[in-house]
């Protein structure tokens, strides 16, 4: 009788772990010359919803990144680089100050303020295109934008959101958070978010 009840003890912990979310490590990766207070900045915020947060120390943009044409790096490139340097259950996010690109359709240098593939393990974000009235304000709304990416969210229509896609124009000002179907999303990838 004691063995079928430490049977029943043992099945009831192992469902309970497996519904329970594991929230991935967030690694903060400065480049370049990036200021190291706007990156604890970001550390700071993003331990709000996930204490699992690492920053570390700066390093140079990746040598085939840099588009000489332009002057600018190629955020499919770094992120290509980067996501080579963490563990399985992590993701990493790139903070530049430099302008980043990407290639967009027929467009074979745009300029975005980030870039992340839904799901990856990486994502890059720049403030060289953002306004600089609300500079970290807007820094750390793209960086959780492309952290949606990461986490297997697409753009969202819904233009308070921050998945709202950007389509080459700075809207995010009127972006407030996320909306309740991207917010109900992440809570469920392990987010420390309010609930809608």
């Amino acid at each position: 009788m004691k063995k079928y009840i430490l049977i029943l003890i043992l099945s009831l912990i192992s469902c309970t772990n497996e519904t329970k979310v594991h929230q991935k490590i967030i690694v903060i990766q400065p480049l370049g010359d990036f200021n190291i207070e706007q990156a604890k900045n970001v550390l700071n915020k993003i331990q709000t919803i996930n204490p699992n947060v690492v920053l570390r120390k700066n390093i140079p943009f990746p040598k085939n990144s840099y588009y000489e044409l332009r002057n600018r790096y190629r955020a499919d490139t770094i992120i290509k680089t980067i996501k080579n340097n963490i563990g399985k259950d992590s993701v990493i996010v790139g903070l530049s100050n430099k302008d980043i690109s990407v290639t967009k359709g027929k467009i074979e240098d745009w300029g975005v303020m980030g870039l992340g593939y839904h799901p990856g393990k990486a994502c890059v974000v720049s403030d060289f295109r953002m306004s600089i009235q609300n500079k970290n304000e807007q820094f750390y709304k793209v960086v959780l934008h492309e952290l949606g990416h990461t986490e297997g969210l697409a753009h969202c229509p819904v233009k308070t959101c921050l998945m709202r896609d950007a389509e080459g124009k700075n809207h995010l000002n009127e972006e407030k958070d996320f909306c309740i179907k991207c917010k109900t999303y992440l809570i469920e990838k392990g987010w420390n978010l309010k609930n809608p």
